[in-house]
Formats: C-alpha cells, structure tokens, sequence
C-alpha cells in the first residue's frame, strides 16, 4: 500500500506504521490511512506525468484534449422501446432515430427530444376526476364544456373522452405549441358540429354510435389538417342526458313516448290479426261470388241452347212443335188444379169437380209437420 514504509526500520508490533509518533508504541494496531497525505501524493504523481508541469502549454492542451473527450461523451443517448429520438442541431429538426443507443452532437450544439409514441393519452371534456382515481374518484361536472345545442335545437349534456398518440414525433413537437390543450379544443368543436347535425333523440339513443365515429372522423381530419401528428384512437361518450334542471320534464316525455310505442303495437296487432281475416272473407266472398256469376252464365247459356233446339224444331214441323209446346204449358200449369176439364166436343160436360184423395192427405201431412 502507498502509506507502507518501503525500509525495514524497527516495527515491535509488526503492523504497518512501524515505531513513529503514528505506531502507538509496541502494543498498538493498525491506524487508518492519512487523507491528506494520499491527496497530496496523488496530485504529485499527475504532476510527473504531466509533460513540462501542470502549468507548462503541453499540460494545458492536455486538460483540454480531456475535457473535449468528456463533452463528445455527453452525446451519447438511449432510446427507449415505444420512444422515438428527435436529434436537433442548433435547435432545429436534423432526424428521428429508432429504440437503441445513439450519438448526436452533445448540449449546446446538438439536443435530443425523445417523446413516446405508443402511450396512450386520454383527454377528458365535459368532466374531471378529483379526488383520487379508480372507484375512489369523484366526477365534477364541466358544463361550459359538456352542454351543446342539437339539430332540432334542443340543449344535451354530454361528457366523453377521447384517446390519442403520437403519430408523428416531429410534427408533434414543432407544430403546434400545446398539443393536448389543441387536441382537446378541436375535439369540442368536432362533436359540437356532429350533434348539432342530429337532433335530440338521435344523440341519445339511436344513432349514438354513429356520432362517436363521425366525431372522430372529423377530429383526426382537423388534427391533420393542424399537422399536429397526433393519431384519434378512439371518441368514447360516457354520459349522455339532458340539461340536470329540466331532466324530470324529459323522463316525463320518454315515459309518455314509451306508452306511445306500446299503444302503437297493441294497434298494430290487432291490425295484423283483423286484417287477414277481412282478407280471408274476402277472398271467400269474392270466390262465392264468382261460383255464383259461372252458375247464372252457364244456366243462362243451357237455356239459351234449349230455346235454339226448340227453334230449329219449330222450324222443322211448326204445327207439331206449336201443339207440343202447349200442351207441356198447359200440363204445367194445370198439374195443381183440383177440376178436371173435359172436353165437351167428346161428349163430356165440361168443368165437373174432381177429389184428389192421395194429393189432399199429402197436403195435410205436409201442413201438420208445419204447425209442429
């Protein structure tokens, strides 16, 4: 060790100090290391490799020559995995390098910015989280940022968020001077024009998806358009309700639409069940009909066939035809006559009564079953 003796003067306690007014007599230890003395002896020996002496030009140089290497040293950086290195020269854009390990130009030629592109960052309008964060955070309502005026001009309070990351790490940050408080402006100006071109119940309900895709489809075309180099994730509503002081009013008029719908389907299954039976009677009536319209024409076409047969056999023999005809009529007609007729050319005396017995006991039977 430097503080050892290099002679073999007189040591009783064999330790390394030997006898001085430092060796504590023949029955003392070891002593710690003079500080003073290791400072001094180093700075001696720096001084022997020195060429010419700590002062001389050649000494000089040479702390230059080591304060350059240590300076050059600084420049060396690392980036990250999910970071991307931004280089600046004079402070201004030189290149964008990948996750590893760099050199550039150290501070105050060259600097080095190295931003991370795959975090997720998520903007908050229409409320903030106070008071601690999971289940333990309390909501506090924006409204100057959360009520909107719809298409049908009603008034909405809607609170969202929306996700983003670095899409460009140069655009990022020289483009735009504060790029969360931009993105977060552009993105209340996006929905304020979505939901100020659908109305009330659209935003609501019904077309509520349709507004978070077209807000978010007009936030990335404004951020491009800004050359902020920030990429839109998502566009996400967490609460969607009317103004707080004329909600109750709203619940009513839900409450009075939803007995609108329900009315409306009792109507319309009663139409669904009326209807097709009307159809179905209908159809039966139209099918009675034309039965009947086919019964009458063909009726009226065997009749007609009938009067053209009786006239071609008028025409054949017309006496015969014109003696047959009558007395088929006068068979007809006189087949329910209780006199007989005689003819009194034959030696008969004309109209003389006549007591049909099996005719009259039918008419009786048939006129008994009629009382009962």
């Amino acid at each position: 060790m430097p503080w050892q003796q290099q002679g073999g003067g007189g040591n009783n306690g064999g330790g390394p100090w030997g006898s001085g007014p430092r060796g504590g007599g023949s029955g003392g230890g070891a002593q710690p290391p003079d500080i003073e003395e290791m400072l001094r002896r180093s700075q001696d020996r720096f001084k022997q490799m020195m060429p010419g002496g700590l002062g001389s030009a050649a000494g000089v140089s040479v702390l230059v020559v080591l304060g350059v290497i240590g300076w050059l040293l600084t420049g060396m950086y690392r980036v990250e995995p999910g970071e991307q290195g931004v280089e600046l020269l004079f402070g201004k854009f030189a290149n964008q390098t990948n996750p590893g390990l760099h050199f550039w130009f150290p501070a105050p030629i060259g600097n080095v910015a190295t931003p991370n592109v795959e975090r997720t960052n998520t903007i908050s309008i229409g409320f903030r989280e106070t008071g601690g964060s999971g289940r333990s955070a309390s909501i506090r309502d924006v409204s100057e940022e959360s009520l909107m005026l719809t298409g049908d001009q009603n008034i909405i309070d809607i609170d969202f968020v929306v996700q983003w990351r670095i899409k460009n790490a140069k655009d990022y940050l020289f483009n735009i001077r504060d790029p969360q408080a931009t993105a977060k402006l552009a993105a209340e100006s996006a929905i304020r024009e979505v939901v100020g071109q659908n109305t009330l119940e659209d935003s609501l309900a019904k077309r509520r998806q349709d507004v978070e895709v077209k807000t978010k489809t007009l936030l990335q075309k404004i951020l491009d358009t800004y050359k902020a180099g920030i990429f839109v994730a998502e566009v996400k509503m967490q609460k969607v309700d009317p103004p707080q002081p004329v909600i109750d009013a709203f619940n009513d008029v839900q409450r009075a639409k939803q007995d609108k719908e329900r009315q409306q389907n009792e109507a319309n299954a009663y139409k669904n069940d009326i209807i097709p039976k009307a159809q179905g009677e209908a159809v039966r009536l139209v099918q009675q009909a034309t039965a009947y319209r086919e019964q009458l024409v063909k009726e009226a076409e065997g009749e007609a066939k009938r009067f053209l047969s009786v006239y071609e056999a008028y025409k054949t023999g017309k006496q015969v035809t014109i003696q047959r005809l009558y007395l088929e009529r006068m068979q007809e007609v006189l087949k329910d006559a209780d006199k007989i007729i005689m003819d009194s050319s034959k030696g008969g005396q004309g109209v003389v009564p006549y007591l049909p017995l099996p005719e009259i006991k039918k008419r009786s039977d048939r006129n008994a079953q009629g009382v009962r």
